[in-house]
């Protein structure tokens, strides 16, 4: 049983999605959105630090996995962002989680099996693969999508391994 929170950064709403993983199986826990309406920086930021803080706090999940940052057009756009993601990475920190960051293209491929898949298609994904009786909001399912990006890459990662291991028992003649 591992639990794992996603999460799928930005300043004006960070998404968050978490799944328990027990073995091949993946099942929902909880999901939602951190709104941020504040006109400070500083208050947004806090907001999403006390949010990601709480849900930590709650639900007590083995590993935080978050979306890292694509290349925006607008640098403005991008900063913010930035100190979004940051905001949210030094939350799972100081409770110390393990980190991981996924790109979107990667996430995508994982749960839709392209990585030019559309918001629509993930929603439409991630309902079906966590059995959900409606879409996600589509900030709540990038999250999930972040979360089921984790679970199927830490499983090949341990059956890769695994059979990194066997092989370097296996004696030839």
């Amino acid at each position: 049983m591992s639990i794992i929170l996603g999460i799928d950064p930005g300043f004006r709403t960070t998404g968050y999605g978490l799944i328990d993983q027990q073995g091949p199986n993946l099942f929902y826990l909880d999901s939602g959105c951190i709104l941020n309406k504040g006109k400070k920086i500083s208050g947004r930021l806090r907001k999403i630090y006390l949010g990601i803080t709480e849900i930590i706090s709650k639900f007590q999940p083995d590993v935080f996995a978050i979306e890292q940052i694509f290349i925006a057009k607008n640098a403005s756009s991008a900063l913010k962002l930035g100190q979004a993601r940051g905001t949210a990475i030094v939350a799972a920190e100081n409770l110390e989680l393990p980190i991981y960051e996924y790109a979107a293209r990667l996430i995508k491929q994982a749960v839709v099996g392209t990585g030019r898949a559309e918001k629509n298609q993930v929603q439409t994904m991630v309902q079906h693969i966590l059995k959900l009786t409606k879409k996600p909001n589509s900030d709540a399912a990038d999250a999930l999508g972040v979360a089921i990006c984790h679970a199927h890459t830490h499983k090949t990662i341990n059956l890769l391994s695994n059979n990194l291991h066997i092989s370097k028992k296996r004696k030839y003649l």
